[in-house]
């Protein structure tokens, strides 16, 4: 694999020379890329967009129907069945609240994970930092998500429910999510070139994934003596954090939150890492 180095910032002028050579060690992220092909990022996300819904009977829909139906069979399974308590929280939008973060990191990490063989063509023909098209593919699911928090605004108005003064951390909980699915994307979309049946184990690995984290249930319904082992899955801190922000109620444990960010944090560093040593490799195994 070869990446671009030059001594000036900035696009590349007639006057300068453009250098390809192969990368070597962990330590060359070339971070600085990333802002150099920064529209490239755009135009990637964009066309994502629109190829998610061209030629669907029901488009941008889905957006909504998804975490609708889950819904559901959540209320189902966990409310009528179960009987699960939500406290003063009204069923609907204690499960379909946590579903929006769980949708958008489960979305972007499917995207993510698959993006590199999606894009083979691109790889084999033409120089650009790899790690533009697993971050195209995660940040695309952010009109999912934006689509499904209208109908969620729409549900708290019917239900009466207000929003607390927490509400502002949500933007810092939707930007950990992405942090953590496009640490996670990296390594199973470097995988996923050398092994194929990482495209197998992704559904499996997000539907367990689903169940192991509080969508449908409270934290508290978990025995207090495993609830630390609980929390070291990130996306319990965040699909709890998300919902005391916009919803209030009790406030997440403290270990939840340093477990949830410690992890996402070092899954992304790692996963960063791993891509770029595994990059010069793309072009010869796609």
């Amino acid at each position: 694999m070869t990446t671009q180095t030059k001594t000036t910032e900035g696009p590349l002028r007639s006057d300068e020379t453009l250098i390809l050579k192969p990368t070597t060690g962990w330590i060359s992220l070339n971070l600085g890329d990333l802002w150099r092909y920064r529209e490239l990022v755009y135009f990637l996300t964009w066309r994502d967009i629109l190829v998610r819904y061209k030629q669907t009977l029901l488009g941008a829909s889905w957006a909504i129907l998804q975490p609708l139906m889950q819904m559901v069979v959540f209320n189902f399974l966990f409310g009528n069945m179960a009987n699960i308590p939500t406290g003063e929280i009204p069923r609907a939008i204690f499960t379909f609240s946590a579903l929006l973060p769980w949708n958008l990191f489960s979305k972007s990490l499917s995207d993510a994970s698959r993006s590199l063989v999606s894009n083979r063509s691109m790889i084999t023909k033409v120089y650009f930092p790899r790690l533009v098209i697993p971050m195209a593919s995660v940040l695309s699911g952010v009109v999912d998500f934006l689509i499904a928090i209208v109908i969620l605004i729409g549900m708290m108005f019917y239900y009466q429910v207000a929003v607390p003064a927490t509400a502002w951390m949500l933007p810092l909980i939707v930007l950990l999510t992405l942090v953590l699915a496009l640490g996670v994307g990296l390594w199973f979309s470097a995988w996923n070139l050398h092994y194929r049946d990482v495209a197998y184990f992704i559904p499996f690995l997000t539907q367990f994934w689903l169940l192991a984290s509080p969508i449908a249930y409270p934290l508290s319904e978990i025995p207090a003596q495993w609830q630390t082992l609980y929390m070291i899955n990130p996306m319990v801190g965040i699909v709890e954090g998300f919902r005391w922000a916009l919803l209030g109620g009790d406030p997440v444990p403290q270990l939840a939150w340093i477990l949830s960010i410690s992890i996402s944090i070092l899954v992304m560093v790692s996963g960063l890492f791993y891509f770029r040593r595994m990059e010069r490799t793309f072009a010869d195994t796609v």
